[in-house]
């Protein structure tokens, strides 16, 4: 049996059918899990999808974080369990405390929609091992609110504590500065992704499903997706074949 992976959906979810399908690629029984239910129905590894959950109101992620499931989000997460947010999902786990510092409004003040290239910093995690080098990722950003910050120290820690997941990259594979155009929203440090301490909890901005296949313009995304999966895999014994074409 493939492994279990849940989808939250909240209302103002638009990404979800796209992890759906890229789990599906990479070999998962993915399952939608409503933001009004109080369990995960079994899944072994947990996704927040990108979207505009709730509007956007207030501020991105900052309702989702109360929906009903975070509660068993959050549970599964300190018994060790994976969870990713995806740029949405990134904002509500930042809201929820579930992973550091915050997600602020882009620099330019105005919404990116484009193709960036973000480089892994670590590949011995459980969402980047499936990775074969710290080559640059080709996968799009669609956000208004994706500026990361953290204090300072919060940064030093981040970065003594391998937290830093990924980085935003010029052409030439170099950290992109806050006001460099190969940085989407002006993040701190280039940082388009991090982990909690434990290292089981990840977020990150750029959209991996939107870059799971070839016929998307990219498929960079897949081996993030398939981290998880095999990852997930692992924890539950279940062995995960990938699809044919799920490259």
């Amino acid at each position: 049996m493939p492994v279990r992976i849940g989808v939250v959906v909240f209302p103002g979810s638009n990404c979800d059918r796209d992890t759906l399908y890229a789990l599906e690629l990479a070999g998962a029984e993915p399952v939608a899990l409503w933001h009004e239910q109080g369990s995960l129905d079994g899944a072994a590894a947990v996704v927040l999808p990108g979207g505009f959950a709730y509007g956007d109101y207030l501020r991105a992620g900052a309702i989702a974080r109360f929906s009903p499931i975070m509660r068993a989000v959050a549970d599964f997460a300190a018994a060790d369990g994976l969870v990713l947010g995806i740029c949405n999902g990134f904002q509500v786990l930042a809201e929820a405390g579930l992973v550091p510092g915050a997600l602020l409004r882009n620099a330019s003040l105005r919404f990116a929609g484009r193709d960036v290239a973000i480089v892994p910093e670590r590949l011995d995690t459980p969402f980047t091992h499936a990775l074969d080098s710290n080559r640059p990722l080709r996968m799009p950003v669609a956000h208004g609110e994706g500026c990361y910050y953290a204090d300072e120290a919060t940064l030093d820690a981040l970065e003594r504590d391998g937290q830093v997941l990924f980085r935003y990259v010029d052409a030439d594979g170099v950290p992109a500065g806050s006001d460099e155009p190969a940085n989407p929203n002006g993040s701190l440090r280039a940082i388009a992704g991090v982990l909690n301490a434990a290292g089981n909890v990840a977020g990150l901005m750029p959209h991996p499903e939107r870059a799971a296949e070839a016929i998307l313009g990219s498929a960079d995304g897949m081996g993030i997706i398939r981290s998880l999966v095999e990852s997930a895999g692992r924890a539950a014994g279940v062995r995960t074949p990938v699809k044919v074409g799920a490259s």
